[in-house]
């Protein structure tokens, strides 16, 4: 690695008041100085020179807010909300789960839905960016019948998988 002149480091030392980045640097330095460096090679010189490059602040990316062990009981509007939607169950079938997708998740959910499980009642359900999977029943304390569980669990990991999770 060549060593850069008392004129060349202050060159350096400027482009970095600047702003200029790494890369830029990097390419000030081969194309107005001649000297060819890799990355590494430019980051070390710059550690070397002790010259404080000004990176913009990265983003913090949105925390999240709902969680399974944070979200509320459903409120009786949105109860309301959920029997609505959903068509009155005409003639029981042997297969009256129906398992959907939410187009746009809310906020802080990888992916969410809602299942209508043989008894009529309508759920939400919802994987966070954790992976933590949660539900929201109708009333707070529902539990889906029991012989409908096994076909959710298989449909809801079809889902899944189509989907990349």
């Amino acid at each position: 690695m060549p060593s850069p002149t008392s004129d060349q480091r202050q060159q350096i030392a400027k482009w970095a008041e600047e702003g200029a980045n790494l890369n830029q640097i990097q390419d000030r330095l081969r194309a107005q100085l001649g000297i060819t460096l890799t990355y590494m090679e430019t980051r070390l010189l710059i550690l070397e020179l002790g010259v404080k490059l000004n990176d913009r602040p990265r983003e913090k990316p949105p925390e999240v807010e709902a969680t399974a062990e944070a979200l509320p009981p459903a409120t009786d509007d949105e109860v309301q909300q959920l029997q609505t939607e959903q068509p009155a169950p005409s003639q029981p079938s042997t297969c009256s789960l129906t398992v959907t997708v939410d187009e746009i998740p809310p906020v802080g959910v990888s992916i969410s839905g809602k299942a209508t499980f043989s008894d009529g009642n309508t759920v939400m359900w919802f994987m966070d960016q954790m992976g933590r999977f949660g539900m929201r029943g109708p009333v707070s304390g529902y539990q889906p019948p029991a012989a409908d569980i096994p076909s959710f669990q298989s449909e809801l990991d079809r889902i899944l998988t189509l989907r990349g999770f």
